[in-house]
């Protein structure tokens, strides 16, 4: 799998940004056919750090309804990435893209 298209992009939630400050965890919204592997080395070449360890789960979407219609919110792939202590992701942290 090419490594550009494993990330779709970052997941930032208030218990996420606890994780990240205390755990050195980042989250990420990945492709549902990247392995944990693609993960590390998407992540270890994009942002240049070190690759710990790397946690996945399909989280389901939510259902949701509007007026008499009801629909579902499309599932996606989760990953929780723990860098080695003293490396950090400036876009997590509010540097520049």
């Amino acid at each position: 799998m090419n490594l550009n298209d494993v990330i779709k992009g970052p997941l930032i939630t208030e218990k996420l940004d606890k994780a990240r400050e205390k755990f050195r965890q980042y989250s990420f919204i990945v492709d549902r056919k990247a392995t944990k592997h693609d993960v590390s080395r998407a992540v270890q070449s994009l942002f240049k750090v070190t690759v710990e360890a790397v946690r996945t789960n399909i989280v389901r979407g939510k259902t949701k309804r509007v007026g008499k219609s009801i629909g579902q919110r499309p599932n996606f792939k989760k990953a929780v990435v723990t860098l080695k202590e003293g490396d950090k992701i400036e876009l997590f942290e509010g540097g520049a893209v």
